[in-house]
């Protein structure tokens, strides 16, 4: 931990007191090199990404807020301006700002954030500051996954049924708890950790299956299948962990004219089967973040259905320093749910 000058802020921007951030594995990539937008940002730099807080200063253009609100965040910032956003296509805008990527984030007792007015949404008076920050990045990025682009909906007869979902870490458990409460008549959790599949089973998961890092993509898919009808694959399959044998097996367990959704941040090569896309009509799409435009809505969801609770995914409460020992744990092993940081050096106020 270090004492950094407090960040200046736009005319367009929030300073944001941090009441409490996620460590996620996107973190971890960006810490470990593996994310061009941090490598272009340069060092020093501070990760985090997911997070909520108190808005204690506001930029001159700032119409929409005051100090002392209570604020989501999203971790894309679009701007508004240009023929993405014009398309309603925010999460692909030409000019996104992301803290914790392309600018400092939350791993702090203060973060700027600019375009505040577009960007930020404003807390329901029924929902904690976990449990906005636990959505700020997977729980939000999941429902994008699941619903938006995965067109898994409780109202669309013709939607998906079955759903596997690869790897069950904070992401992964999100989209379970999603596809859940889209009312999915079969959700199959695979995972190489007993506990996280034990916790896809409380989430929602009508099947598991352990796997191990020795197999093959083909040998994944293929224990995955047999719980699926026909044993042909899930009608919709998700990579959520973003390696290359999760996501080449998420495609081998596909259906034929199923859609598979690369979610997880995809890091190595891969060897997709575009063979087995082409000759079995596989929808392969991307999915990145979750618009600002539909936080409000999201928001609302979760303060008025318990079961969408993003808050029962957070399985440790730590500091600052614990939570960059977190990051660096993942060297090892993914944790467990979410890890959420939520103590920071009050004593004093440097505002």
């Amino acid at each position: 931990k270090e004492d950094v000058p407090i960040p200046s802020i736009s005319n367009d921007g929030v300073l944001i007191q941090v009441m409490a951030t996620g460590v996620c594995r996107s973190d971890w990539h960006g810490w470990k090199g593996h994310d061009g937008d941090v490598k272009k940002a340069g060092l020093p730099f501070c990760p985090g990404h997911e997070f909520s807080g108190i808005v204690v200063r506001i930029g001159s253009s700032v119409s929409k807020f005051k100090t002392g609100d209570k604020v989501a965040v999203p971790f894309i910032l679009s701007c508004g301006r240009c023929h993405h956003c014009h398309d309603d296509r925010p999460t692909v805008c030409a000019h996104q700002e992301q803290p914790g990527f392309t600018r400092w984030g939350s791993f702090a007792e203060f973060v700027s954030i600019p375009r505040a007015d577009r960007n930020l949404c404003l807390l329901p008076p029924t929902v904690s500051f976990v449990q906005a920050a636990a959505l700020g990045c997977r729980f939000t990025t999941a429902y994008r996954a699941v619903i938006q682009q995965g067109k898994c909906c409780r109202q669309n007869k013709g939607g998906q049924q079955t759903v596997a979902v690869f790897g069950c870490g904070g992401l992964g458990l999100s989209c379970i708890l999603m596809a859940a409460s889209q009312g999915a008549t079969s959700i199959i959790a695979v995972d190489v950790s007993p506990l996280a599949l034990q916790k896809a089973r409380e989430l929602g998961a009508t099947h598991i299956v352990q796997t191990n890092r020795e197999q093959s993509s083909e040998e994944m898919a293929s224990l995955t299948k047999q719980y699926t009808r026909y044993k042909e694959g899930a009608d919709l399959t998700i990579d959520a962990a973003g390696f290359p044998t999760t996501s080449e097996a998420a495609v081998y367990a596909t259906r034929p004219s199923g859609r598979m959704v690369q979610v997880g941040l995809p890091f190595g090569a891969t060897n997709i089967p575009m063979t087995l896309v082409a000759g079995k009509e596989i929808e392969l799409v991307g999915s990145h973040g979750f618009s600002a435009l539909d936080l409000p809505h999201l928001l609302e969801l979760i303060s008025t259905n318990p079961a969408l609770d993003p808050a029962q995914l957070v399985e440790k409460y730590v500091t600052l320093e614990e939570g960059c020992e977190a990051l660096m744990e993942m060297d090892k092993a993914s944790p467990l749910g979410m890890t959420m940081i939520t103590k920071f050096d009050t004593k004093k106020s440097r505002l």
